[in-house]
């Protein structure tokens, strides 16, 4: 797990790689390096940690015997084992045991075709001298990062957007992107290969792209997820659970391949619990890791820490708990937007600083985290919202729209009435927009409303649901609200939001987070579970329930649902009172010239009223303008 930066430039242009480099030491503490080739103006650079094969021999950049193949990588394939036997049979010879060095040799054996071959979590860039040409890609869930800028004749990329500034000509425009912005307070997070950046894109999870002088000749998709595939044969019952119990067990294993110690993400949930039962398995001392936050709770805020400790006490593992005051953690939103390199506002993120570096101190660079479970299985409200929509398909549109009104009304102090508002918010969408509602936390009346009158019209026409409608639109008509739901989350929920946190966050303290729900078999068994395995009426994420009876007790499989976050509520009413007063102020938002001071302050006026809960809209607001200010 590693940081990756370069650049292929005939601009001429002053381009720093150094500079990049010190900028991801974090994220790869444990040794750097550099490979220029001026004749062709190409330059890659490498900060490692690690992980597997700790040794000299698995130094980066990485090249061939001849020199001609040159290799920077960041993440771990779990499969490189069976790979690197496999080309020994075709003859290549090996210096040391690490995964990078399968990956370089199964380039030259495949070329850009290996990629279906790949089980693992990375981002990577391959110069080949022998034809000129930059090879990248990004895993299938877009586990590791990847960002890059295209200007006239120069293309730079890196894993951080801060180690990337650097690399830009400056030249470049470096304007903010106001549509991205308007999808970051929509849905807290950016869906597609956006940025606040113009100049700045994301490569999606399972693309890659062959850049030749300095410009993208070709991008395309490797990976689609299975949910595209015409035919999908469907479990029975027995099949479904036995499968994912032994699916969900391998992918433990797998992912458990290092020299180095490995740890576990413990939050009492049944994802995170069902990671460490399998994990004893092989190391039955396995360190754990949760979190216990004090202060101020939102109503309706379930705390975890009972049931962590519950989880480590039943399966006899260790468990480290760093204390947190709710105070400090508010205090430590600027450096969480610095770090995410994207104004996510999720402060759910800052859980995961806090646990990597604990981890960190007891010399742990490897977590094992629950990531992607719900989003394979179920278990969001919003599953059940969803589910129980066909109780009231029938009643006419006119009707539903009353009802979005009428509950429109209700006082959002109680996390009941909030939820009885959403439920009914957008009831009269067409089905496409009406999944993507679930996932929005400012409709398009708020969010046209707070930008200042100039760019009204531009985010008018720039729906921020267009990306993801257009994605399920080919699923919309031969398959269940269900299965697109989970296809968004998939594709766009994990990516751009958990995953993206999760490895920010974590490789701030240079620990490397591993997901093995996003295992590629894993994956693959569980689009083949039919959905009342997995969103059965009320009980969301059955089959996984099921599959873990033998191994965890029924308090943890059938506790309530919670997720690992704070109470921003509460958080917004007193420990961000002062630095909202200060960002959001009206002299503050005129200079930025992106939001109207009037519909901003009203916004913060109806939410402390408790006419509508925009919490997370403000707090969206905060962290853009915390974003503005470190990185323009």
């Amino acid at each position: 797990m590693c940081g990756i930066s370069g650049y292929y430039d005939f601009a001429n242009s002053i381009v720093s790689l150094n500079e990049s480099l010190n900028l991801l030491q974090h994220r790869g503490p444990d040794d750097g390096g550099t490979y220029v080739d001026n004749s062709s103006n190409i330059g890659l650079g490498h900060r490692r940690l690690s992980i597997i094969d700790t040794s000299i021999l698995g130094h980066q950049p990485m090249l061939d015997s001849k020199e001609k193949i040159v290799l920077v990588f960041n993440g771990e394939i779990y499969n490189f084992k069976e790979l690197k036997i496999d080309l020994i049979k075709e003859g290549f010879n090996f210096k040391g045991n690490s995964d990078s060095e399968v990956l370089l040799n199964l380039y030259i054996s495949k070329g850009i075709k290996m990629l279906s071959q790949l089980n693992g979590i990375f981002s990577f860039a391959i110069w080949d001298k022998n034809i000129e040409q930059l090879f990248l890609a990004r895993d299938s869930f877009g586990v590791k990062p990847l960002y890059y800028s295209v200007s006239e004749n120069s293309f730079c990329f890196s894993s951080e957007i801060k180690s990337l500034l650097p690399l830009m000509p400056v030249v470049i425009d470096q304007t903010v992107d106001a549509v991205s912005i308007a999808k970051y307070l929509s849905f807290l997070w950016c869906p597609g290969s956006g940025t606040p950046l113009n100049s700045v894109k994301k490569l999606p999870p399972g693309e890659a792209m062959i850049v030749k002088n300095g410009y993208i000749v070709n991008k395309w998709s490797w990976f689609r997820l299975p949910v595209f595939s015409q035919s999908q044969k469907q479990f029975n019952k027995e099949q479904s659970i036995s499968g994912v119990r032994r699916h969900l067990r391998q992918a433990v294993h797998r992912q458990m391949v290092s020299d180095v110690p490995v740890g576990a993400f413990l939050s009492g949930g049944l994802d995170s619990s069902s990671i460490v039962a399998f994990a004893k398995e092989l190391a039955p001392d396995i360190r754990c890791f949760s979190i216990d936050t004090r202060g101020k709770n939102d109503n309706g805020f379930v705390d975890d820490l009972p049931y962590a400790k519950l989880a480590a006490k039943f399966l006899k593992v260790p468990l480290d708990i760093v204390t947190i005051d709710s105070h400090n953690m508010a205090n430590d939103i600027e450096k969480m937007i610095f770090q995410l390199d994207e104004p996510l506002a999720d402060p759910a993120a800052l859980n995961v600083l806090y646990i990597s570096q604990l981890a960190r101190k007891q010399g742990i660079k490897v977590l094992l985290s629950g990531a992607g479970g719900d989003d394979l299985f179920t278990g969001y409200r919003r599953h059940y919202a969803l589910e129980i929509e066909k109780y009231w398909n029938w009643i006419p549109k006119s009707v539903l729209l009353s009802f979005e009104t009428l509950t429109g009304y209700l006082n959002t102090s109680n996390h009941i009435k909030r939820r009885i508002i959403k439920l009914f918010s957008g009831a009269n969408l067409s089905k496409e927009d009406r999944i993507i509602n679930y996932l929005r936390w400012t409709d398009n009346t708020i969010l046209e409303s707070l930008f200042i009158p100039e760019l009204r019209s531009k985010i008018k026409c720039n729906n921020p649901n267009t990306v993801m409608y257009n994605f399920i639109e080919p699923l919309i008509n031969n398959k269940t609200k269900l299965d697109c739901m989970l296809a968004l989350e998939q594709r766009y929920f994990l990516t751009d939001h958990n995953l993206n946190y999760t490895d920010k966050m974590s490789m701030a303290v240079g620990v490397e987070a591993r997901v093995p729900f996003l295992d590629k078999n894993l994956v693959e068994f569980a689009s083949k579970i039919p959905n009342k395995y997995k969103q059965n009426v009320s009980v969301g994420k059955w089959v996984l329930k099921k599959a873990m009876e033998p191994y965890l007790p029924k308090e943890i499989i059938y506790r309530p649902k919670t997720g690992f976050g704070v109470p921003l509520r509460s958080w917004i009413k007193y420990e961000l009172r002062e630095i909202i007063g200060d960002l959001l102020s009206v002299d503050s938002l005129r200079k930025r010239g992106l939001f109207d001071p009037n519909a901003v302050n009203s916004l913060i006026s109806d939410n402390k009223l408790g006419k509508i809960d925009a919490s997370y809209t403000i707090f969206s607001l905060l962290c853009i303008e915390i974003w503005c200010r470190k990185f323009l």
